[in-house]
């Protein structure tokens, strides 16, 4: 008997509108997620004391746990407070940070996470992956995916603007992701999952092509629901190749060569995003790709976050290095750093004409 349909991990529960916090225990109790409330709850020790004022009387039950930072030993040290509770779930209440540090202390103990968001920066609220600082830099540590994600759009609206516009230019990143992935395809063989693919693109497409700013609902929406499909999109692939292509590699290159200079995560994954559309001759995609950052406040170009052309040139020359064995437009087209320098000659040219016009 032929297997005509798979299992997709993804969440129990995906509660993303306003007001969802105030629903929390309900939402937990209603899923047979914690019917008694025993929940160990990770939080910040900055916005999360507030969160945890809020929160507390309807979740007498919990303990809370204040989480230092992002590292590999914050989660470790997270997990061994946690275990000798009886909980029938973790609560990463938070950012990135707090949620993966909860991700991982929840697979150490063998307990199901709830992902609660309180910004969406990024895309791994709720991918099957924890990335946390180590000794030798960061580290990408495979967990299970939450087994719920709450996103309170009143919260969100509450963050500042700049974790918004991070998660934007993370989102329409996945276009470039998904084109590297289907390039990787035809050069080398690699197969391709075609539900994953189609997950990722097309929450990319919907944040790009939304006319709503970053404070209105109905785009915050989107940009949530992308976010969170991308991370399915992850644990469906197996690993991150759905949301990480030349933008990603970009983006690490910047991080390991400039530690303390480098922009938020989803800033320069967008303006690398826009810069690889442009390498693989998609011209019309990647003018269009800066103009939608640039009209939500998100950098087209390396100047605008503190870096010079000659400092970009070597963050794209030393990208490949970063992830061994994944094929991109950098590796298809292993340019020299003079070719480098003319590629963004030429982008730099459009997008200008193409943000100014």
């Amino acid at each position: 008997m032929p297997v005509l349909t798979r299992l997709i991990p993804s969440p129990l529960v995906v509660d993303i509108r306003a007001g969802a916090l105030d629903d929390l225990a309900g939402v937990l109790a209603d899923q047979r997620i914690s019917s008694s409330g025993k929940l160990a709850i990770a939080i910040s020790g900055g916005s999360g004391a507030l969160l945890r004022e809020r929160l507390a009387p309807a979740l007498p039950g919990a303990s809370w746990y204040e989480v230092d930072g992002g590292t590999l030993d914050d989660a470790i040290k997270l997990a061994d407070r946690m275990k000798s509770g009886h909980y029938d779930a973790v609560v990463g209440l938070g950012g990135g940070k707090i949620i993966d540090c909860a991700k991982f202390a929840a697979a150490r103990i063998g307990l199901p996470l709830v992902a609660v968001a309180t910004n969406l920066s990024h895309d791994g609220l709720c991918s099957p992956v924890a990335t946390l600082d180590n000794d030798a830099g960061r580290g990408s540590y495979g967990v299970p995916n939450p087994i719920a994600v709450v996103i309170d759009l009143d919260v969100i609206r509450e963050a500042p603007v700049r974790f918004v516009r991070s998660g934007i230019g993370d989102a329409l990143s996945n276009i470039s992701a998904v084109a590297d992935w289907e390039l990787s395809n035809r050069e080398t063989g690699e197969q391709i999952d075609g539900l994953a693919a189609a997950m990722a693109r097309q929450a990319g497409e919907a944040v790009l092509r939304h006319p709503g700013g970053v404070g209105d609902d109905g785009f915050l929406q989107v940009l949530a629901e992308g976010l969170v499909l991308t991370g399915i999109s992850m644990s469906v692939a197996g690993d991150s190749r759905p949301a990480s292509g030349a933008c990603h590699e970009i983006n690490h290159a910047f991080d390991l060569l400039f530690p303390k200079r480098a922009a938020s995560h989803g800033e320069q994954c967008g303006l690398a995003a826009a810069f690889a559309m442009r390498l693989r001759g998609a011209h019309e995609e990647s003018e269009h790709m800066a103009e939608v950052l640039h009209r939500h406040g998100l950098p087209v170009l390396p100047e605008e976050i503190g870096f010079t052309v000659d400092e970009f040139v070597q963050v794209v020359e030393f990208a490949p290095k970063t992830r061994p064995g994944r094929y991109t437009i950098l590796e298809h087209l292993d340019l020299s750093t003079d070719a480098i320098r003319d590629a963004y000659a030429d982008y730099a040219k459009a997008v200008s004409q193409a943000i100014s016009g």
